[in-house]
């Protein structure tokens, strides 16, 4: 009989780390910590007597760094992996290292305060192995108590639908991902030509990298890319990336639109939300909108791309095949908020073929 719960090998060359991470991890029922190991080697070792579904993995560690065991491991016994680290706050370069050696996630610890700040982090890391998890094993996992998700009514109230929005000249894409997002964006991204229409993004990741991210993703692509700042101008052939920690709305001046970078609550487990940027976007731009929700664990989106539906919005999904996790696209097919589902090498396409119906009056 197989194991209900996801088992964790955790691998930091820290003594505190190591028993606070189990600590945090034992609170989920659907986890199990069946080892831990302080560096690579030991790691090892741990992994021939017993095959974890998920590892957590410290990038700084003696004998071998993160990054070099982890290409090692993705080549021979491919195990989803969570990164948490302190180096990662201090260069993009590691961050994109580790995710490009396969890391399901990136978590960002700091140098100072690491035990606090990994017991505040409980529900992140929690719900970061069980993602991990998934991008691999596809597996349900028993759910557990955590605090209430806040909606996106705590930063913005939900549009009115009894009137509805005039079209206007500029047109506006919105893209929610997460888990898996930063290289499916890259594809994404990188298929766009440079007429497109303006693009906002929300990508949960932690705010030491978004900048770094898109700074990353403008040297790639034809379309100029940036982290957006408030009151920054949404328009053709420029996207926006939401900065970490912050929620980003879409907002409308006359026919044109630009951006409101603000704090606020969690809204789903997340700030920055792709339900506040879509329920932005059905309320400020409806049918002057498309939105797009990619791979990524949980359900942030799904209500917000409803309301844009709702609003005569053009709503996109990418499908489960291409997805590293297919939560939030899921969940909002499951709630009829999506028009069209595709595969993500044909996201740029639909995109703009959505845009072209757009500029058509919406025939």
């Amino acid at each position: 009989m197989s194991d209900p719960q996801i088992k964790v090998l955790v691998v930091d060359d820290s003594a505190v780390v190591r028993q606070t991470m189990t600590q945090i991890l034992s609170t989920d029922p659907a986890i199990r910590v069946i080892a831990t190991a302080s560096d690579p080697y030991a790691a090892v070792r741990c992994i021939e007597r017993e095959m974890p579904d998920v590892m957590t993995l410290d990038i700084e560690m003696p004998k071998m760094d993160g990054i070099t065991f982890l290409r090692q491991v993705m080549s021979q016994r491919p195990i989803p992996t969570v990164v948490c680290s302190s180096l990662t706050s201090e260069g993009s370069d590691v961050l994109f290292a580790a995710l490009e050696a396969g890391a399901v996630e990136v978590i960002a610890k700091p140098a100072i305060g690491t035990r606090q700040f990994l017991l505040e982090s409980t529900v992140q890391l929690c719900d970061a192995v069980k993602a991990a998890a998934q991008a691999r094993l596809r597996r349900r996992t028993v759910p557990h108590k955590v605090e209430p998700k806040l909606s996106a009514d705590v930063v913005l109230a939900p549009p009115s639908l009894s009137a509805g929005i005039a079209f206007t000249t500029d047109k506006v894409a919105c893209i929610g991902a997460s888990t898996g997002g930063t290289e499916s964006l890259r594809v994404l991204l990188q298929a766009l030509p440079v007429d497109c229409p303006g693009v906002v993004i929300v990508q949960h990741m932690p705010e030491q990298f978004t900048a770094a991210f898109a700074r990353r993703l403008d040297g790639l692509c034809d379309v100029s890319i940036k982290e957006a700042a408030d009151g920054d101008a949404v328009m053709r052939g420029r996207v926006l990336i939401a900065p970490g920690n912050h929620h980003t709305l879409l907002k409308r001046n006359g026919a044109h639109y630009h951006v409101e970078v603000r704090d606020g609550p969690l809204v789903s487990r997340h700030r920055p939300s792709v339900d506040v940027l879509f329920r932005s976007a059905a309320r400020h731009a409806g049918r002057n909108a498309i939105g797009i929700i990619m791979t990524g664990m949980g359900d942030d989106g799904a209500k917000g791309m409803l309301e844009m539906r709702q609003a005569g919005a053009l709503t996109i999904a990418q499908d489960e095949a291409s997805c590293v996790v297919f939560g939030m696209p899921k969940e909002a097919i499951r709630l009829g908020a999506v028009q069209h589902v595709a595969p993500l090498d044909t996201l740029a396409v639909e995109l703009m073929g959505a845009y072209a119906r757009l500029t058509r009056g919406g025939e």
